[in-house]
């Protein structure tokens, strides 16, 4: 569906050149909801504009449908945007337009007839739950209600790539939950790939399949929800997880650590291993004591996750026997005094 192959960005201003996106190769296959998040500044934003060309790659190619976007006629470029729909942080409505124009305006850029704009805006309207505010003007609604109109409006042309430049930015946690559902109801029902531009971890884990972590214009990390969030494998990336899974080490755990004599692990479970009393039973077989320190029960794509911070209390050779025994199920790693 969407194939960037080598894509570079370079922008100049006078003598000097600033790379905005560097070498980025990255494949969103047909029907994904794809995320792509960096701090600001990463080229995350230019990298979405990369896709319909609003910014023409420096150097590579963009594979949308098959067809290299950067090797066809401004005509073929123009047809092709026409499945490229994109929503953006700020909504870019039309203020002196009422709802029911701002979603009827790529259908008369289009040259669609009347019959055909009311009824497809009509079925947007209902779509989005803003059949009511159809007269309204944009500075009548809340920034959900907006929101919604620029998703509407995305919709209008019937496209089969949606782009979301941190759509949900702007918007309360409660009115981005809303906006999210409605994404991945998007997905569902029209078979719209989702592409997701954000810099909010939380948005990857509640709507995203896979994805992306950006740093300095380059694509450093990529892979499925569970597998970026259950091991993460870079600083970043790791300081994006924590920021969603609350699997930080308290310092008032970290302060134990100062005593040698101490033993803590980072206790990680997934799938049906989180329903299994192992803790339980790993008291029981062995002369060990188990403390729960910290930690949290989780879903990651419908798979639960679970990450503990315990404290094992007993002899040395029971202990390493307790170790054995949990590593068979699950995976266990001794927590350091760097461990943050």
């Amino acid at each position: 569906m969407i194939e960037l192959k080598n894509v570079s960005k370079v922008f100049e201003s006078g003598e000097k050149q600033v790379t905005a996106v560097q070498d980025v190769n990255l494949t969103v296959e047909k029907g994904d909801i794809y995320g792509v998040i960096g701090f600001s500044g990463a080229g995350k934003s230019t990298l979405l504009r990369c896709v319909n060309l609003l910014e023409k790659p420096t150097t590579g190619k963009v594979v949308v449908n098959g067809r290299d976007l950067t090797a066809i006629s401004s005509t073929k470029l123009r047809e092709a945007r026409k499945k490229i729909s994109m929503v953006f942080q700020h909504f870019n409505l039309l203020e002196s337009k009422k709802v029911y124009d701002n979603i009827a305006f790529p259908l008369r850029l289009a040259g669609e007839d009347k019959p055909t704009i009311k009824n497809r805006v009509d079925q947007l309207l209902e779509f989005v739950g803003l059949s009511e505010q159809a007269e309204k003007y944009p500075d009548q609604l809340s920034g959900g209600q907006k929101q919604r109109v620029g998703i509407a409006r995305a919709l209008a042309t019937s496209p089969d790539i949606l782009l979301c430049d941190e759509a949900t930015s702007a918007l309360d946690p409660q009115t981005t939950a809303s906006i999210l559902e409605l994404l991945k109801r998007i997905n569902r029902e029209y078979k719209i790939t989702i592409l997701i531009i954000t810099h909010e971890m939380q948005v990857i884990r509640d709507v995203c399949q896979k994805v992306a972590v950006m740093e300095n214009g380059k694509i450093i990390e990529q892979g499925s929800i569970f597998d970026v969030f259950s091991n993460p494998q870079t600083k970043t990336a790791q300081n994006f997880v924590s920021s969603v899974m609350n699997d930080r080490i308290p310092k008032s755990i970290l302060h134990l650590l100062e005593n040698d004599s101490r033993h803590i692990y980072r206790v990680t479970f997934v799938g049906d291993s989180t329903g299994y009393p192992l803790l339980s039973q790993v008291a029981k077989r062995f002369h060990v004591e188990v403390n729960v320190l910290h930690g949290q029960i989780t879903e990651l794509q419908d798979i639960p996750f679970g990450n503990l911070i315990i404290e094992l209390q007993g002899k040395e050779d029971e202990i390493r026997r307790a170790q054995l025994y949990i590593n068979q199920s699950v995976q266990l790693q001794e927590v350091l005094a760097d461990a943050n």
